[in-house]
């Protein structure tokens, strides 16, 4: 392997660890991983990856991965040096700058889809990655406008798995809700209103899609008229709803193995 030593900081290839946050986009759709399990887990994928930047440390304990993938830049710095690259500090020794994988077309998606309107949190969208990698829910529509699971925190609460999932971008959800109603699924909104149907009570067909709202406002009126179904988790009269992570992660499992 063939080793940078990062002495300055202002060389333009480590540009993209300072500034590429959550939600912003490049061309050639890059995002930043950190920590040594979210990357381990990256590069043992077919992902692109651009670069490496991490202490020597890193490299020495995990250098037969890093030999399988063909990775054009490995910066060497130490940890210090890496707080004055991204601005805060480092407690693991690791980050890379990878190529989100090629969305998967909507007619390609699985049988069972967890989907999301608008949710705003992008904690969120990383921690309902990895429940839907956890519990075998393999595909995952987003909106455009929203935080994308390849997104710097998304990734790093996804815990890297989001990379099992196969991942489309829509623009116009009405759109996409008919395309999909067209092939034979079933669509279930998750919300709280005086007709939805309690979770024990619904009877789960072949295909499905499970859509969840936005945090603080829910699903519109428009949007719940455009689907098949809406369902409620049952709970205490007292609690008005769950965590859009957490109910997912609920529907999820109850879809899955009811």
């Amino acid at each position: 392997m063939n080793f940078t030593t990062i002495t300055d900081l202002n060389i333009p290839e480590l540009q993209i660890y300072r500034h590429l946050r959550d939600n912003a986009v490049t061309k050639d759709n890059s995002f930043i991983a950190d920590s040594p399990m979210v990357v381990n887990i990256l590069l043992e994928t077919p992902i692109e990856v651009k670069s490496i930047l991490a202490t020597e440390k890193y490299f020495n304990e995990n250098r037969e991965l890093i030999e399988q993938k063909n990775i054009p830049n490995l910066y060497v710095a130490d940890k210090k040096l890496m707080k004055e690259i991204v601005g805060h500090t480092i407690h693991h020794g690791v980050m890379m700058h990878g190529t989100r994988p090629p969305e998967t077309p909507l007619e390609e998606l699985d049988e069972q889809i967890i989907m999301l309107d608008l949710i705003s949190k992008t904690d969120n969208v990383g921690s309902i990655s990895r429940s839907a990698a956890a519990l075998g829910i393999n595909s995952f529509l987003v909106p455009s406008k929203g935080p994308h699971p390849y997104g710097r925190r998304a990734l790093r609460v996804s815990m890297g798995h989001v990379s099992k999932l196969k991942i489309h971008t829509y623009d116009d959800i009405f759109e996409t809700l008919k395309t999909l109603q067209n092939a034979g699924y079933k669509i279930f909104a998750a919300e709280i209103t005086k007709d939805a149907i309690a979770l024990q009570d619904v009877k789960v067909p072949k295909k499905w899609v499970i859509l969840m709202g936005d945090e603080a406002h829910g699903i519109s009126k428009e949007i719940l008229d455009a689907c098949d179904e809406v369902v409620k988790i049952e709970m205490s009269e007292d609690v008005k709803s769950f965590n859009v992570a957490t109910a997912a992660s609920i529907l999820m499992y109850q879809f899955k193995y009811s």
